[in-house]
């Protein structure tokens, strides 16, 4: 393995979580605001039974895929020495991935754009508070 050390300073690791903890906290203010302007957020895809997009199945889907990604960047981080640009890119296509259902689901044209803004909310949170928080 041609990796890096592993090893998290304290303020490192505290920053890792801090913006795990945002980015789900951040599709979390999204959806609020849609919900205020009135967004129904349901949505139907492929036959199957409506769906609603309630608070908590935000927080919770944000917080599992926030986690995922911290895990996938500390596996960059054993097995490269280039893991901030190589998470970075895998990240960023994990986002534009994420926009397929949005894109493919039936829903109001508010609703898709609060879903599609959630998506962005936790990317924007995520990929700059995890690369900072591992900056040499």
């Amino acid at each position: 393995m041609s990796g890096t050390s592993t090893t998290y300073s304290p303020t490192a690791r505290n920053q890792q979580m801090r913006a795990v903890a945002l980015a789900a906290v951040a599709p979390a203010v999204v959806w609020l605001v849609a919900k205020v302007a009135g967004a129904d957020m349901e949505v139907t895809m492929g036959g199957q039974p409506t769906m609603r997009i309630g608070l908590p199945l935000v927080v919770i889907t944000a917080l599992v895929v926030s986690l995922a990604g911290w895990a996938a960047f500390s596996m960059l981080r054993r097995v490269t020495s280039r893991a901030r640009t190589a998470w970075t890119v895998l990240s960023s296509i994990v986002l534009l991935v994420s926009f397929g259902p949005v894109l493919s689901a039936q829903a109001s044209t508010g609703t898709a754009l609060a879903l599609a803004s959630m998506h962005l909310a936790v990317a924007a949170v995520l990929i700059p508070g995890l690369r900072r928080a591992t900056a040499a």
